[in-house]
């Protein structure tokens, strides 16, 4: 047995299971600092140096802080950023040209989940965009950023970023 639908009444199916279909939107954790700590020192230690990372160094801006929380050698697979520690204060202070604000007692940033495991700790973010097909709205989804630690600095990134443009 066959069915046909008329051409018309098949677009209007597919093009009404789209909007059937709606995200969700991503929303962080009401207690974000509370994901940053662990029973085990070591999984405690690098938690801890991705949080100071995360509010000190990327929501405040005080990339002079970086020697305390990144190795010098650090590894970056951001195709934005050189590795070495000098090469992501750089990216940071002259390429983006971030200025420090004070530090906040609590983060600002919308954290989902943080994962630690073994010598990588990975932190997932709320991101929020611009609707590429209407400008006047905006839609969430992740974003993360995962740190391999060594001696409880980070010595490796890696995250989603692609090349800006020139």
């Amino acid at each position: 047995m066959r069915c046909r639908l008329p051409l018309p009444l098949a677009i209007a199916l597919v093009a009404g299971s789209v909007s059937l279909h709606a995200q969700e939107p991503v929303v962080g954790a009401s207690d974000p600092e509370a994901l940053f700590h662990s029973g085990d020192p070591k999984l405690n230690t690098n938690r801890q140096a991705a949080y100071h990372i995360v509010k000190d160094l990327l929501e405040a801006g005080h990339w002079e802080l970086a020697d305390e929380y990144l190795t010098e050698r650090y590894i970056q697979h951001n195709p934005n950023a050189a590795s070495g520690r000098a090469g992501v204060v750089k990216y940071f202070t002259e390429v983006r040209k971030v200025k420090p604000i004070p530090i906040p007692e609590k983060m600002k940033t919308k954290v989902v989940s943080v994962v630690a495991e073994g010598d990588l700790v990975v932190v997932a973010y709320v991101r929020e965009l611009k609707d590429a097909k209407d400008s006047s709205k905006s839609y969430t989804t992740t974003w993360f950023d995962m740190w391999r630690f060594v001696d409880g600095k980070a010595d490796e990134h890696w995250d989603p970023a692609t090349r800006m443009g020139r």
